[in-house]
């Protein structure tokens, strides 16, 4: 179940960074140039085959000029009360109506 989690939140990532990248008009290596990373990390990464880090997230939204939040959209973790809490996708206002509507513990 955690393992489908990641991998739900790495495709999304990897749809955002595919989109912003081309809204941006770049390619992928010309963006893994700018970020200082290699071309297959960049098609790694928009294939969903893994999550990043902090640091290359935040050299992919400089690389970009654009704030890292924009790369992270749609994905969002609402607590749940018990056994754990979820990643829920969709816009930012559903989140937080979730995150708003959830019963305190």
């Amino acid at each position: 179940m955690a393992g489908e989690r990641s991998t739900a939140v790495a495709e999304r990532f990897g749809a955002n960074l595919r989109r912003v990248r081309r809204r941006e008009g770049l390619s992928q290596e010309g963006l893994a140039v700018r970020a200082s990373l290699h071309r297959t990390e960049i098609g790694r990464l928009e294939g969903g085959e893994h999550a990043c880090r902090i640091d290359t997230l935040i050299r992919l939204a400089g690389a970009m000029a654009i704030p890292p939040g924009e790369l992270l959209d749609g994905i969002a973790w609402v607590p749940a009360p018990e056994p754990e809490g979820a990643f829920a996708f969709g816009s930012s206002s559903i989140s937080r109506r979730l995150i708003k509507d959830w019963p305190s513990r």
